[in-house]
């Protein structure tokens, strides 16, 4: 999910990113009080890569005034930030040209307590939906920090177990807060917004907050890319949830033990197995006895494996290969998490695997345990 809409550049953030003569854009302006900061940032959050790019800066007044612009486009997110903080102010919406957001911080505070939004209904959303699920996963930590005290203490049970259901009861409260905030927005960068502010928190299993199943993002996801069918973020997004099967597996060489370069094109004609995998990984080594076991069956059938290392230590992959009985193509750049398979083939996590057909084409990804002998039964007959 990696695309990027052509911005407004400028040689140095230092200095503003505008067309004075450009009509074509929103303005975000307001008032920052008690801060030392000198400037302040507007960023995109690119809906594919949430990877932030500053488009607009300029000096706060003496009084703390600003007035940040960006050239007008489909909806997406900003941020405002001050030259101090990492962390952004406040985070916006670009749904009119107009937006005003005040700020204030506490003497000596590093964030701002609370921020006032004007013009933008979408920003306005945005922002009691943070202000009511942060509150939760606030009470939520509050909850834990007691139980930890109260078992520490060696308290009755019926203490904790009071703690624990209230804690449940607020993270369905945030589950309800989410589902009712997406169907009232209607803007798309909003919802994608919601969407991945509740799914990143529920991938954190201390807060005790379900996330929405695989299919009911997608599911989501198409409506908004239905409803929004010219909004190139979406069609990305839409596009990657779909996964690879169908698609043509994109190429790639890497060299193998011996510094000799082989190309995953090398093995067209053949049904090959792409496995991605790494030494220091465990349950990678915990699949390597299923993926062993499956190459011994079929690999008289046009089917090889071709074994994709993210190491960056040469001797454990080596050790590893062989401990494991790993007897097919192994390749590595060893550059781990940096190497370049990683972003061609939207690798999130490993062990993760793809299945080409003799043209190229991709038919099934993350074949694990027995549903890799079955889908290689199924088309190796």
């Amino acid at each position: 999910m990696k695309r990027i809409l052509m911005l407004l550049t400028c040689s140095s953030i230092l200095f503003s990113c505008k067309d004075k003569k450009d009509t074509n854009q929103i303005t975000v302006h307001g008032k920052i009080q008690q801060t030392n900061a000198k400037l302040i940032f507007l960023e995109e959050v690119p809906m594919t890569t949430m990877q932030r790019i500053v488009v607009d800066s300029v000096a706060l007044d003496k009084d703390g005034n600003y007035a940040l612009h960006a050239a007008a486009g489909e909806a997406r997110v900003y941020n405002i930030r001050l030259d101090q903080n990492n962390y952004p102010i406040a985070s916006l919406i670009n749904d009119t040209s107009d937006i005003t957001i005040n700020a204030s911080f506490k003497p000596g505070a590093q964030f701002v307590e609370d921020y006032e939004v004007k013009g933008s209904v979408g920003t306005q959303q945005m922002k009691e939906y943070m202000v009511g699920f942060n509150g939760k996963l606030q009470a939520i930590y509050f909850n834990m920090k007691q139980i930890d005290s109260l078992q520490k203490a060696s308290a009755s049970d019926s203490l904790i177990n009071n703690l624990k259901s209230s804690s449940r009861q607020i993270a369905e409260e945030a589950h309800t807060q989410t589902v009712n905030a997406l169907a009232k927005s209607n803007n798309p960068a909003l919802s994608i917004f919601i969407l991945g502010y509740y799914q990143s928190t529920a991938s954190n299993p201390g807060y005790g907050i379900s996330p929405l199943e695989k299919e009911e993002v997608i599911a989501m996801v198409n409506n908004l890319a239905t409803k929004y069918p010219n909004h190139t973020g979406l069609a990305s997004i839409k596009s990657s949830l779909e996964g690879p099967a169908g698609k043509m597996a994109p190429d790639f060489s890497l060299p193998d033990a011996n510094g000799k370069m082989i190309s995953l094109s090398s093995f067209r004609g053949k049904y090959v197995l792409v496995d991605f995998w790494a030494s220091w990984c465990r349950p990678c080594r915990a699949e390597n006895p299923n993926v062993v076991k499956a190459y011994n069956k079929f690999k008289d059938k046009n089917f090889t494996i071709l074994g994709v290392s993210l190491d960056k230590d040469k001797d454990a992959w080596m050790n590893a290969s062989m401990k494991d009985g790993l007897t097919w193509t192994h390749v590595s750049d060893l550059q781990e998490w940096n190497s370049m398979v990683v972003p061609l083939y939207k690798i999130d996590g490993i062990p993760y695997n793809v299945l080409i057909d003799p043209s190229g084409k991709i038919i099934a990804e993350s074949l694990r345990g027995e549903d890799l002998e079955k889908k290689l039964a199924e088309v190796l007959k």
